[in-house]
């Protein structure tokens, strides 16, 4: 019988994406600005494609000027970097995302950090990882997947997360990093471990809030979590599910979602934990630099 409490991160998102709409309408209202989003996709990756076609969607629901640029994959680096360059000049445009991965045959670092700080909606500019390393979370934009993470992890414990042991398992410059970053400055006691840490199951134990994102199918077994944890689960694995039928898979996180529900008091689901977040998040960071364009004051969110 699961105790935990289920965080419920479609319910989360809904209500971010309910503050971006009316923040979007206000800017509108107010300084004439419509809030504008490109979004550019090289190849044909399906699972990309899917990504970006929800992204698009979202943005024109939130009421935003959406622009989508759709490249071969062929594209050159230089093609790719003349329209980052083209849409870093068009003031209509507030936010630039680039879906990952690109192509192999692209420097999807160089078209990066080619995008201008104040447009990087994906917060992946070294500008902006700068400042949330050095503990500006006003001025910088922040990477969707964390910040969403983090809004969760607000959801249990409030806005100080004082006198609380947090352990991140993963160390990547997309989440890892900036998730201890965030927890830090809310005042949490950070550990972040990774493959080469000896023992790892016996420092995820000590966690107050333990949150994975390694990409390893239900790696994190209950005798991971310390009874009564805050349990985030940034994995999305697709594993086979002969139960459902031949050739059937599902959806699984980085915890093994029914045993650790056991042990921890609160714990995000795979799906719907903190996937929504995402998108949602990258909404709130292009109304914000919407609003930072038009000399207005950003929501909070």
């Amino acid at each position: 019988m699961a105790l935990a409490t289920v965080i419920d991160g479609k319910k989360a998102a809904a209500s971010v994406i309910e503050a971006v709409k009316a923040a979007a309408a206000g800017l509108e209202q107010e300084a004439g600005v419509k809030t504008g989003l490109a979004v550019v996709i090289v190849g044909d990756d399906p699972a990309s494609h899917a990504y970006v076609s929800s992204k698009s969607k979202m943005a024109k629901e939130c009421g935003f000027k959406s622009v989508q640029h759709t490249l071969p994959a062929e594209t050159t680096q230089g093609e790719l970097a003349k329209l980052v360059a083209s849409l870093n000049d068009d003031p209509s445009i507030h936010g630039i995302l680039v879906q990952l991965p690109l192509p192999k045959h692209l420097d999807s670092d160089a078209i990066i950090q080619s995008i201008r700080p104040e447009k990087d909606v994906d917060g992946l500019h070294v500008v902006n990882a700068g400042k949330l390393a050095t503990g500006d979370l006003d001025t910088g934009l922040i990477s969707c997947t964390p910040a969403g993470a983090m809004l969760l992890v607000r959801s249990i414990h409030g806005e100080d997360l004082s006198g609380l042991n947090a352990v991140v398992i993963g160390r990547s410059n997309l989440f890892g990093k900036p998730m201890a970053q965030l927890l830090l400055n809310a005042n949490a006691t950070v550990t972040t471990v990774h493959s080469r840490t000896k023992d790892l199951a016996s420092v995820a134990r000590g966690a107050d809030i333990l949150v994975a994102a390694v990409g390893r199918p239900e790696m994190v077994k209950a005798d991971w979590v310390k009874p009564g944890a805050t349990v985030i689960d940034v994995g999305i694995n697709r594993i086979d599910a002969p139960e459902r039928g031949e050739g059937k898979s599902r959806l699984v996180g980085d915890v093994a979602y029914g045993e650790a529900s056991d042990v921890a008091a609160a714990i995000t689901p795979v799906p719907g934990g903190v996937g929504p977040m995402t998108i949602a998040m990258l909404m709130a960071n292009t109304v914000i630099a919407a609003h930072r364009a038009a000399g207005q004051k950003p929501p909070k969110f």
